[in-house]
């Protein structure tokens, strides 16, 4: 296991700095930060002042050897618009996605396995065909439509549910969390289901197909034949061999919520990350915007990692390729 673990961390740091390069090229060569950043009316002095202060004027090779350096002690940069570092504004912001992103999270697990294990049991009931067409609606509607018409609905016409905004928050360790207040669990319920809603109908399908396939194993017969009781039968033997390949992809799937959440965020005006990106891409705020992809590239790793480690817990046979 120790061996496994230096060897992800050593890929793990050559796949960052691949990326980091890619990000710095990718995002540097879009568009003049000057140009957006500096009034017309500006002399040309001034103008060479304000190109010479952020940096724009040294070469793309210098810039990113100082953005390495600089990174290797902490610093991202820092933002063109707010003149702070750009790591500060993105970690004052994840709190806030990183709430939505476990609330949606929360009801997948919450709703999707047990779903998914009741139409795999049952594949020909009608409420089973019922849930089938649910996950299918669930995977074909775009993000950004459904937070508007739940906008729409529950907010305008019905008026249940905040619109906008992030609502009532209450510290907890000294950072503010909306789920710790009744006016804040108000405001995340609508960006949490439409953040959860793709991500239920994928778990939904692969846990019914898993069990399906479970169910038909010689093991799940055998147990059967020993007259274990069906509770017994389904969470021990079903259940845990079904949740290996959901694992895997409510962990990748994890990592996708947060990294795009910025549809849902600016739909309801959620004060996190992704907004933060939109409005630093419209102001070309590189030092922001490759913080902030420098950070998901390293959740990412991260979360492949965790995933990695809880799928050898889960399955003896993975641990025993690693002795091997």
């Amino acid at each position: 296991m120790v061996v496994f673990i230096v060897r992800r961390l050593f890929q793990s740091v050559v796949l960052i700095l691949a990326m980091s390069l890619l990000v710095f090229l990718g995002v540097y060569a879009i568009g003049n930060p000057a140009d957006v950043l500096i009034s017309p009316d500006a002399t040309e002095a001034e103008r060479a002042d304000i190109v010479r202060h952020f940096g724009l004027d040294k070469p793309l090779y210098a810039q990113y050897g100082l953005f390495l350096a600089n990174a290797a002690k902490g610093d991202l940069g820092r933002s063109f618009k707010y003149n702070e570092p750009a790591l500060g504004l993105i970690a004052e912001r994840v709190p806030a996605t990183l709430e939505i992103a476990f609330a949606a999270l929360f009801l997948t697990i919450l709703v999707g396995i047990p779903l998914g294990l009741l139409c795999g049991l049952k594949p020909e009931a009608p409420w089973s065909k019922m849930i089938m067409g649910f996950s299918a609606f669930g995977f074909s509607v775009p993000s950004f439509w459904l937070g508007l018409m739940m906008v729409m609905v529950f907010s305008v016409f019905l008026g249940w549910l905040p619109a906008s905004g992030r609502g009532q928050t209450r510290d907890l360790f000294g950072i503010p969390f909306s789920f710790l207040t009744l006016d804040g669990l108000r405001h995340m319920l609508l960006p949490a289901f439409n953040l959860a809603c793709f991500k239920l109908s994928l778990v939904i399908r692969l846990t019914r197909a898993g069990t399906q396939e479970v169910v038909r194993s010689d093991y799940v017969k055998y147990a059967k034949a020993k007259g274990l009781r069906p509770a017994r039968v389904i969470f021990v033997h079903v259940l845990k061999n079904t949740l290996l390949p959901i694992v895997t992809v409510l962990g990748l799937e994890f990592g996708r919520t947060i990294a795009f959440a910025t549809v849902t965020e600016t739909v309801f005006a959620w004060p996190g990350m992704g907004k933060l990106l939109i409005d630093s891409i419209g102001v070309l705020d590189r030092p922001v915007i490759v913080a902030y992809l420098m950070m998901i590239v390293v959740m990412f790793i991260a979360i492949n990692l965790i995933v990695d480690l809880v799928y050898t817990a889960l399955d003896p046979r993975v641990r025993l390729e690693e002795r091997q």
